[in-house]
């Protein structure tokens, strides 16, 4: 009988579900109000992280910056400031080193108040072939872009959770979906944000705690110069995306609750793909897609890191 009402209850939930999902495509969404929360972006030196600061900086929110470059937090938060905000903050962190990560959560927590929006941003790649790179710079890309993470969810969700209201975001990448020739590194350490944030959110949704939101966003190349040099070879389908569009993007994502954000729309199709053709089929595509040969030209830029 069990099995039977849980069958039902599926076939409803699915229905139910699928029209929601239809309705919210049609029907812009009400954007929910923020004012007040407490914002916590890394890599917010420069990059998608500046400008995801910019967008917020309008909501009447309290800004706290991260990033191991101090000279960009400062001009970001000077441009904050410019648009009349005054509750911005700025840390000089590590994200790559726990016990940093431990000890300045620990100071935002006394000098400003509990993290209700943890946005995951900050970044580096490396662009060489996986026998040519160091241990320890593959060491430092998974600690950066994966084990970073852990711990600031390890720092901040706790209050989340307890007050049951909070969002956490994880900005990883389509390399987080798709392995690419030349990325294994960055592509493994991307691959285990999504697995952490996938995982999390479930946890939330097993303890109740549907007060705490996440949204994880897996964008393809943005022109940031992180990945200086390299270049699309079908821009239409696969646009280098400009970063003043993503970082709206994401902004408007977080307002909204949207969980998956994929950048650009055809990435939606090519998961799909990539799930139901064969593995050789898939090879074929990729290189003619130009997944095999866009690091090729790679240069990146002096401080890789977002």
């Amino acid at each position: 009988m069990n099995l039977i009402l849980e069958t039902l209850r599926l076939i409803v939930l699915t229905i139910y579900y699928h029209l929601e999902a239809f309705i919210k495509v049609i029907i812009p969404q009400r954007m929910k109000d923020v004012s007040g929360e407490i914002v916590l972006i890394t890599g917010a030196g420069g990059g998608i992280g500046r400008l995801m600061a910019l967008e917020f900086a309008p909501l009447d929110v309290s800004l706290v910056l991260w990033d191991i470059n101090l000279d960009g937090l400062k001009e970001t938060a000077k441009q904050v400031k410019e648009k009349g905000v005054s509750r911005v903050h700025y840390y000089q962190c590590d994200c790559g080193d726990r016990d940093v990560v431990y000890r300045v959560a620990d100071q935002v927590k006394n000098e400003i108040g509990d993290v209700t929006i943890l946005i995951n941003n900050a970044g580096i790649v490396n662009g060489t072939k996986f026998m040519d790179t160091p241990d320890a710079v593959v060491e430092k890309t998974l600690r950066v872009n994966a084990m970073s993470h852990f711990w600031t969810c390890k720092a901040f969700l706790p209050a989340m959770t307890e007050k049951n209201h909070g969002h956490l975001v994880c900005v990883a990448s389509s390399a987080g979906l798709i392995g690419v020739n030349g990325l294994a590194d960055y592509c493994a350490s991307k691959f285990a944000a999504v697995g952490f944030a996938e995982s999390v959110a479930l946890e939330l949704i097993d303890a109740g705690k549907d007060g705490v939101k996440t949204t994880i966003v897996c964008p393809y190349l943005i022109n940031t110069g992180l990945f200086n040099g390299c270049s699309s070879r079908w821009p239409r389908l696969l646009p280098m995306l400009e970063p003043d569009y993503v970082a709206k993007k994401i902004v408007k994502a977080i307002l909204t609750d949207q969980v998956y954000l994929l950048l650009p729309r055809t990435l939606y199709l090519l998961l799909a793909v990539k799930g139901i053709i064969p593995f050789k089929q898939s090879v074929i595509l990729g290189m003619y897609l130009g997944a095999f040969s866009f690091m090729d030209a790679f240069r990146g830029r002096e401080k890789k890191r977002d």
